[in-house]
């Protein structure tokens, strides 16, 4: 519990009442950068966020912990948001494999055909050059366990009104 509190402070959240929520990027919602969010949070609130941690205390396990997200075209659309952690996995892997989760996501639901076995650099092309999916993108913290303490990664995506 230690170290996903400190993970916490790390990312400015632990003054909030985290709440998680599933994977659903409201229509009309814009990503703003971390220092105008922080500035939002009110101590004590009920915070809403799609969260993603992972934790271990085995020495020179790689550990990371990720969220995607992927917006339509279309602004009174709706988009996703996943989250994905993983054991031996760096940031670059288990970035791309959040975002694939939450662009396939969107992809599906807007009736874009694609196979789901494809690379995410393949999938990523399709998606781009339907004009439905403009954008996607993620968020992801990675470490290597350096001694037998508990150390957490965590990433997340905090709504703030």
């Amino acid at each position: 519990m230690q170290s996903f509190e400190r993970a916490l402070r790390d990312a400015g959240i632990e003054k909030c009442n985290l709440v998680t929520v599933s994977s659903i990027f409201p229509p009309g919602c814009k990503i703003i950068s971390r220092s105008k969010g922080l500035k939002k949070l009110l101590p004590g609130s009920i915070t809403f966020c799609v969260l993603s941690r992972c934790c271990s205390n085995e020495p020179k396990r790689l550990i990371s912990a990720s969220i995607g997200c992927a917006i339509p075209d279309d602004k009174s659309m709706y988009g996703y948001i996943s989250e994905h952690h993983h054991f031996g996995w760096n940031e670059k892997q288990t970035g791309d494999y959040a975002e694939d989760l939450a662009a396939s996501m969107l992809a599906s639901t807007l009736g874009i055909e694609f196979n789901i076995d494809e690379s995410w650099d393949k999938k990523e092309e399709i998606f781009k050059i339907s004009g439905k999916i403009v954008r996607t993108l993620n968020s992801t913290q990675s470490t290597i366990i350096k001694n037998k303490n508990y150390t957490t990664v965590l990433a997340a995506a905090v709504f703030v009104f």
